[in-house]
This record gives structure tokens, sequence and C-alpha cells, in this order.
């Protein structure tokens, strides 16, 4: 329902108001431009033919000139903008009749040609305004014609009214052209106005969520200089001093929390380089002492054109999660050592009572049984410990590489865990080269294939296969492990090589060979990396450097 005025006619909208105004705006401006124009060619015309002596009626020229005054003052005076159209009309009207005026006083000297200037205003008017310019002009200079001294028919007859009805016709569609225009650019400016707002509380939307949230947001420029940042990187400054320099000194560290940190190698240059990373960590210790640990992650980012539109650095403040983790190992690492002296004790002592030539069959059995089960507690104590170590430096200091040949020590794994396979009736088969030399440490390799052999059996089907195969190309040395197993989702992929994960809890494991297998591949400068399918199998794949001084590179 349409609301009413308190007359009872409905309200104007907002829009229907502005056309309404530009619309009087452009009739002051039609109605000041043509009446002063026509005053000043009239009087200037009145002036001269007085000086000149020329005028043959002084007197009536006079009239029609202080006609055009009287029109143009009240065109200076009034505000047309507040009357109706219709009283607009009264001036050109009044010039009409004064160019009469002005033409009886000089028949001879076309003055019926300053009719232009009020048809073009009155035609500025509307289809009513054309119309009675196209008709009261022509037909009042017939009459002129008819009563004046000398009526013959000549060209200037029908010349006359056709110029005025062309000028007329032409500026209604001028008038009518520019009107539209004008419309449309309202329009225009109605709808981006609209846009503009929009994207205003939409920015300063997610500014407001930015703000909310606990890690550091920074929006970098094409060029690199930061455009935004929430306010979260503010509390964080201490790990970005290129951002924000921090109180005191700051000294950055790598993920180790040792080894000092290059300014190139700072997470915010390398994002100006245009990289593109995920969980990259860096520690900041302060004057004092004071640790953090920030990890930081960087995405490129695409503009609408398909064109790079800078980057954006995301910072997270994981110190509580490093603590605790730290924590953790600390603790595991003190459970397992003081669990590994009581184990050997038991080992030996289960090692004397088999080596007891009197010992019946019976309880060798059983010595037997205790002494396998404590032999696997033992590893598993040792895999624990291993995978307490905050670093790799632990597994360095034990790897002491040298070239072998990775064939025989692939055939010894499964020469070793074939029973395990025949239990379940588990193909297992070697292809590749037949020899094929790597810089690596045999005992420690051993382990790496012993745990990914063992884990295609654990996680295999029954009748299933595995394939081994062992390539080479001078450089680097693959060994790659491909079973018809359950495989693993993707969800879990990324996280197979965490310690203490377990893809399935209804196989048995500690979630740690995968770690160690992990920590000693890298730390013999190669790399391990795992392809799977959910219900079709999985393919771990071990590269190692082929000879001594090399680094796999993928």
């Amino acid at each position: 329902m349409t609301r009413a005025t308190a007359a009872g006619a409905p309200s104007a909208t907002p829009r229907t108001r502005r056309r309404t105004t530009l619309r009087f705006d452009l009739r002051d401006r039609v109605a000041v431009g043509n009446q002063l124009l026509l005053c000043g060619i009239v009087v200037v015309l009145f002036v001269g033919g007085i000086l000149a002596g020329v005028l043959s009626s002084p007197g009536v020229f006079a009239i029609g000139t202080l006609l055009i005054a009287v029109a143009t003052i009240a065109t200076l005076a009034v505000p047309w903008t507040r009357v109706a159209p219709a009283w607009v009309a009264l001036v050109p009207l009044i010039d009409i009749v004064a160019i009469a005026v002005l033409r009886v006083a000089e028949p001879p000297a076309g003055l019926g040609l300053l009719w232009a200037f009020p048809a073009m205003w009155l035609a500025s008017l509307g289809l009513a305004g054309l119309i009675v310019s196209c008709v009261l002009i022509p037909l009042l200079y017939w009459v002129l014609l008819v009563v004046g001294p000398a009526s013959a028919f000549t060209f200037s007859t029908l010349l006359l009214p056709l110029v005025i009805v062309a000028i007329s016709s032409a500026g209604y569609v001028a008038a009518r052209r520019f009107t539209a225009q004008r419309d449309l650019l309202d329009a225009q400016a109605a709808r981006l106005a609209f846009a503009r707002s929009a994207a205003v509380r939409q920015e300063q939307l997610v500014t407001e969520v930015l703000d909310t949230v606990d890690f550091g947001v920074v929006r970098l420029s094409v060029g690199g200089d930061i455009v935004y940042e929430n306010d979260a990187v503010g509390r964080l400054s201490s790990a970005i001093p290129e951002l924000h320099p921090a109180s005191g000194r700051t000294t950055l560290l790598a993920e180790d929390g040792r080894t000092p940190l290059p300014a190139n190698d700072h997470p915010l240059a390398r994002t100006r380089r245009g990289e593109t990373f995920d969980d990259v960590v860096v520690w900041s210790q302060d004057a004092e002492g004071r640790r953090s640990a920030l990890t930081f992650t960087a995405r490129r980012l695409i503009d609408h054109r398909g064109e790079d539109g800078g980057a954006v650095l995301v910072a997270r403040d994981v110190t509580a999660e490093r603590e605790a983790l730290r924590a953790r190992d600390d603790l595991v690492a003190s459970v397992s050592h003081e669990l590994r002296t009581p184990l050997t004790s038991v080992l030996g002592y289960l090692e004397l009572a088999l080596d007891e030539e009197d010992l019946p069959e019976r309880a060798r059995r059983y010595v037997d049984t205790a002494l396998s089960s404590s032999e696997r507690l033992l590893a598993i104590v040792a895999d624990v410990l291993t995978a307490s170590r905050r670093s790799l430096q632990s597994v360095e200091s034990s790897v002491h590489p040298r070239e072998i040949d990775v064939v025989e020590i692939v055939r010894a794994s499964i020469l070793a865990l074939r029973p395990l396979a025949d239990d379940r009736v588990i193909k297992v088969t070697l292809d590749g080269a037949e020899s094929a030399v790597a810089y690596a440490d045999p005992g420690r390799l051993r382990q790496v294939i012993d745990n990914l052999l063992g884990n295609a059996i654990k996680f295999n089907r029954d009748g299933g296969s595995i394939e081994v195969t062992v390539h080479t190309d001078g450089d680097t040395t693959t060994i790659a492990v491909r079973d018809t197993g359950i495989g693993i989702g993707e969800e879990d992929r990324g996280r197979v090589f965490e310690r203490f994960f377990r893809a399935s809890e209804d196989i048995a494991g500690n979630g740690l060979g995968l770690a160690i297998s992990h920590e000693i591949v890298r730390a013999h400068d190669g790399e391990l990396t795992v392809a799977s399918e959910p219900g079709v199998g999985s393919t771990f794949t071990v590269a190692l450097p082929a000879k001594a001084g090399t680094r796999v590179t993928r």
C-alpha cells in the first residue's frame, strides 16, 4: 500500500524527486541562457539603431525591447525550480509577442529570426511547448505578413516557419536526449553508490572478523608493500621485526630453536619473493631470554583478471603447543629410560635360564615366550626413546653412511619377514635393478625397509601381494614398496609420518615406525613419500643419494 501525504497525494520517492530537480535545473539554465542572449541582441540592435538613426519606428521598437527586458528581469528574479512548468512558458510567450512588435516596427530587418530563441525554450519544456512553438510562431508570422504593407508571397514566407519548426524539433529532441542521459547517469550513480556501500560494509565485516581471531594476517601488494594487518599482528610483532620493530633486541631462530635465522629466510622476506609455504616455524628470543614460536603460512592471491594480486601471510603463536610437545617427549623419554634398565635385566636372566641344560621342556617354552615378548617390549621402548628426541641430531649422530648395495638389504629384509607374509598368504616380489648403490647406513636402512615391509604385511589383506622395486640413475636410488592393502584416506595421508599417529585403531601398533623411518631417511639427505588410495593400496617410496655429497631433490 502506498504511503500518502497529508493532502492525500502519493509522496514522491527520492529518485523521482532527484529527477524532477534535475529537470528544473535544466529548465533554469536554458531559461537564463536563452533570455540573456536574446536580450543582449535586442538591446544592441536598439541602441545601434538609435545612434545610427536608422529606426523607422523607434517608439514601437522601444516597446518590444522593453517587453524583452522585463521578461529577462523576471527570468533572473523568479526561482523557476519552485514554480510549475506552465508558468515558465510565460516568458518565451512574452518574447514571441515582443519579437512580433519588433518586426512590426522594422518589417524589412529580418527580426523574425529572433523567434528561434523562444522556440528552443518552449521546445525544451516538453511536447506541449513544441506544439505551441510550431503552431504559434508560424501563424503569427503569416498574420503579420497579411496585415503588413507588402503581402506578396516569397520564399521567406515558408522558409522562416520551416526553420522555426526545425529549430523547435531539434531543441525538443536535444532536451529529451539530455534528460534521458541524466536519468541514465543518475541510475548508474545510484547503482555505483549502492555497490560501493555494499563493498564498504563487506570490508568492515571482514576486518572485524579478522580482528577477532588470535592469529596474525598480513596482506601484501604485488610489490611487497604491506596494505593490511589485523590486530593480532601487533601482539605477534616480536617474531616479525621487519613489520613492527620490537622493543629491545630480538633474536630469530630456525625451527630447531638454536640455529640463527638469516634475514632472507624469514617468512615475510620469502613471501615478498613470491614463495608459498605451509607451517614454517620461527622461534624468537628477547633480551631477557623469553622464547616464543610462530608458524607461518603464505599464499599468493589471484585477482579477478587471473593475474597476480599480491600475497597473504598468516602467523600463529604455537609456543604453548611446542612446549606441550616437549613436555610430552621429556616424559616419554624419562619413562622409557626407566623401563629400559629393568627390561635389560629381565632379558639377561631369561637368557641365563634358557642356558640351563636341566630346564624342563615345558618351562623352556614358557621362558622362550617371555624372552620374545621382552625383546619386543625392549624394541618398543627403543622406538619411543628415538621418537621422543626433539630434533634430527640424535638420528644423524647414529647414522654412518657408506656405499652399499641396496638390493642386498632389501633381499635380506624380505627373507626375514617372509614367514609373516606366508602366514597370511601374501606374495612378496622384488623387481628392478639387480644391483643399486646408495650412500647410506646399512643398519639404519634395514630398519626402514623392515618397517615398510612390516606395515605392508600388517595392513594388507589375506591373499594380497607386495611388490618391491629398486631403481637407480647414478645420482638417486629409489626403493618403492607397493601393497594391495586397505590404503590411507586423504585426510590421514599428511599425518602418516607424525609420531604416535595411527591411521587404524583396529590394527596393533604404536604409531612410531613411520615417524622414525622418515627421520632416518631425512638424516641420509633423502626423502620418504607416500601415495595411497583407500581400498586399493599404498606405495611408500624411499629416495636416497647414490653417492656421497649429493642430496635428493624431487
